[in-house]
């Protein structure tokens, strides 16, 4: 390309130098140039997240699966998970897409002093709660002259029968236009 390009500005009968062919190899070189390097980070990384996968390691997988590294099989390219206490997987090591960080849930933080996870709201606070009522006229079922929060198994029984009675008649009412006149 570069021989073209002397040899016509040599002869003198083209028109000179073009910028243009100057720029197409460059910017091919480019190109290539960061393929390489990025095909290198990505390399690096992958070797880099090997050397933490050893057993103990809690491990997610590329479908999706979390497990524990029980053992590494470097020569058949296998690793076994546990996925749950006494559920063993055998996967292949490329399947193995990232190590997981172990972090507080939401909501958690950990005390520096000893490494022990405290809640932020007051869920651990233990205590016999069954004694309180609810205000006047609010309930957990949410029928009013309940006498307690919670309902029972024939309340709910009641109360969901009554709403199927009245599903029907809605349904039945859009259906017959005699029994609806607003239709």
């Amino acid at each position: 390309m570069l021989a073209h390009v002397v040899a016509q500005s040599a002869s003198g009968d083209a028109p000179g130098f073009d910028i243009f062919s100057l720029l197409l190899p460059l910017a091919l070189a480019f190109l290539i140039f960061t393929m390489f390097r990025r095909q290198r980070k990505t390399q690096q990384q992958v070797k880099d997240m090997r050397t933490q996968m050893e057993p103990g390691t809690e491990v997610m997988t590329q479908f999706g699966l979390y497990g524990t590294i029980v053992s590494i099989d470097q020569e058949n390219n296998k690793a076994v998970l546990e996925l749950s206490p006494g559920n063993l997987a055998t996967v292949h090591t490329q399947a193995l897409s990232k190590v997981v960080e172990q972090t507080p849930a939401a909501g958690e933080t950990v005390d520096d002093v000893d490494g022990t996870t405290v809640p932020d709201d007051a869920s651990s606070i233990s205590g016999d709660f069954a004694d309180r009522t609810p205000a006047a006229g609010s309930t957990a079922a949410g029928a009013a002259g309940a006498p307690s929060g919670v309902e029972t198994p024939d309340e709910t029984l009641e109360r969901l029968n009554r709403e199927a009675a009245q599903e029907n008649r809605d349904a039945r009412d859009a259906r017959d236009p005699k029994a609806n006149p607003d239709n």
